[in-house]
């Protein structure tokens, strides 16, 4: 047997009212909605139809409720009660014509929003030359439906509808508040709407929403400022038909968090959804800012966001598309504009670089990248060196930098956002380009050998040094190399950080994790850091040939924890406590007398 749910109806509007919106201020969206649906009903039958909303405030009505008043096709009583007192059955709203795709409203429970401002609404219509109807509603649920009284009667079609406020709900009813709200959601709508005496709407979109229509840029740099507050660095043009989208991506003229979600303003035939929409651009493009009128996107039940779907997808792809045109074209025709814009927004484009190869060979052209021989793009480093020699993490540049310079061996810093990355990317794009990732050890080859009578008289210092070290699992070497002013290179190549890393996990793992991070450790090629004296430099030739061996030892532990530190490597406990004891040591040995 069949039964029928029961449904508590003021549950149900609490619900819609109370938790469908996010904020009391839609429910002016929503009577415009309305009213705009109306009209755009009655004028499909009368072209010539006004096309007017009218609201008075409390202030004006003079008995502390709203109003708001259309010239649209207005409501038959059957209709006042299949769509006004009917949540949720879309067919009927179908089969009244209120459904079809040049209406706003798409989900017949609009009007529920308004309780949120309010504890009674009224809605007075006339459909043509049937009488005058009055429906109340009541946000417990109660609704009434009555001719209306003769001094409530219209005399001509359209709708008024009048709202009772809630206690706690004067400050959406001041007259300000409506004209700011009326402003916001409908200041593009095609019919006239008033708050008192003032006009709201401002006509057509200032964007070109036509094929071939020319671009006011002076016009949307003017309406950036005054909509958005911002003075835009440029102005893109956007248009997806199949979405019947138009609209203008305004790009931000200061450097943005990319990891913040830019919000788009968006329109759904000419009324504003929401001025926070997420996903309309690729996240690379977090750069600009979009306004954008679309006819054809889905927006939630709620009209605050829109519906993602297939369509918001491609709209998506096509919006960056369009973008990704504009930066193709600047670099074209406006190399110092993209010079500009570049300096501000290079993580969006290098972003897009890393599966774009034209944007790829944008960057490679004209992002200037820092080296040890000055900062140059990829391409101009390419063309006087050849080899794109770099170093893949900052940490590696700062350490190598000075070093490799000294070798002859220009170096890129590839330790910025996606640089790695791009420049690993390079040779799929263009096979005539070469690249190394330069590693720290690599260097020591380039270092010039002792005499071997000056190795056969470090040996006892080498010992003793290795002594003093041992216990870091650190290997000392002694080199010739410039620059003369560095004493000391820590040198620590892949495997060696790789390991480190290991001993570090096995240290801090369980008993069953420390097996397997055992079987790792003994799998893994035995390779230790290097530190690397350097013999040119006075200091460490006067260390050498020192005949006390604790001091010695101390000076090559303070030589160890000042390569760390400037090679800005990580310290370890053991580190930290061999520099605590070497400094305190030396200075110990530098202070005479006795205790």
């Amino acid at each position: 047997m069949d039964h029928t749910f029961q449904v508590d109806l003021r549950g149900v509007v609490d619900l819609l009212s109370h938790h469908l919106y996010g904020s009391p201020r839609v429910y002016v969206r929503e009577l415009l909605q309305n009213a705009v649906d109306a009209i755009t009903a009655r004028r499909a039958g009368e072209p010539d139809a006004p096309a007017i909303v009218r609201i008075e405030p409390p202030e004006l009505t003079g008995d502390g409720t709203l109003r708001v008043h259309d010239t649209g096709i207005g409501l038959t009583e059957a209709q006042v009660h299949e769509l006004l007192a009917t949540i949720g059955r879309s067919s009927k709203r179908d089969e009244l014509g209120f459904s079809r795709h040049e209406f706003l409203g798409q989900f017949g429970i609009g009007l529920l929003s308004c309780f949120l401002v309010a504890d009674e609404i009224r809605v007075c219509t006339r459909h043509g030359d049937h009488p005058t109807v009055l429906w109340t509603g009541h946000s417990d649920g109660r609704y009434s439906v009555a001719p209306a009284p003769p001094e409530a009667a219209r005399p001509e079609p359209g709708t008024t509808v009048t709202l009772v406020p809630r206690r706690d709900a004067d400050q959406w009813f001041a007259t300000p508040t409506v004209v700011d709200l009326a402003r916001l959601f409908g200041s593009l709508l095609p019919v006239t709407v008033r708050v008192g005496d003032v006009v709201t709407t401002a006509g057509p979109p200032p964007w070109p929403t036509t094929p071939g229509e020319p671009v006011d840029r002076a016009a949307l740099q003017r309406y950036a400022r005054e909509a958005l507050g911002v003075d835009p660095f440029d102005v893109v043009p956007l248009a997806v038909p199949e979405a019947g989208l138009s609209g203008v991506a305004f790009i931000l003229p200061t450097p943005v968090n990319p990891a913040a979600r830019a919000g788009h303003r968006v329109y759904l035939k000419r009324m504003l959804l929401t001025e926070h929409a997420d996903g309309l651009l690729p996240e690379w493009a977090f750069f600009a800012h979009c306004v954008v009128d679309a006819s054809e996107l889905r927006p939630t039940a709620s009209r605050e966001a829109l519906y993602e779907d297939a369509l918001l997808a491609g709209v998506r792809e096509a919006l960056g598309d369009q973008i990704r045109g504009w930066l193709v074209r600047l670099a074209k025709h406006h190399p110092r504009r993209l010079a500009e814009f570049l300096q501000v927004h290079h993580l969006g484009v290098k972003a897009l670089a890393l599966h774009d190869d034209e944007m790829l060979r944008l960057v490679d052209e004209w992002w200037p990248m820092e080296t040890n021989v000055g900062s140059v793009t990829l391409a101009d480093f390419r063309q006087r060196h050849g080899l794109i020699r770099y170093a893949a993490s900052l940490d590696e540049f700062r350490q190598l930098a000075a070093v490799a310079a000294a070798q002859d061996l220009p170096l890129v810093n590839a330790g910025y956002t996606y640089d790695t990355e791009l420049i690993e990317r390079l040779p799929s794009v263009d096979r005539s380009v070469l690249i190394e990732r330069l590693e720290p050890s690599d260097l020591t080859t380039r270092f010039d050998s002792l005499d071997p009578q000056v190795e056969l008289a470090l040996r006892p210092f080498l010992t003793g040094a290795q002594r003093a070290l041992e216990r870091l699992g650190c290997e000392v070497v002694v080199r010739a190399f410039d620059p003369i002013s560095v004493p000391a290179l820590y040198l620590v190549s892949r495997s060696a950080a790789f390991n480190d890393q290991l001993a570090a996990s096995r240290d801090r793992a369980d008993e069953l994790w420390g097996g397997v991070l055992d079987a790792l450790a003994a799998s893994a090629p035995p390779d230790r850091p290097q530190l690397v004296l350097n013999h040119r430099n006075p200091l460490v030739r006067r260390v050498t040939t020192l005949g006390d061996a604790e001091l010695a030892g101390l000076a090559v532990e303070a030589l160890y924890g000042q390569a760390l530190l400037l090679g800005h490597h990580p310290i370890r406990a053991a580190d930290a406590a061999l520099l605590n004891s070497s400094f305190l040591g030396l200075l110990g040995r530098a202070v005479p007398g006795r205790e």
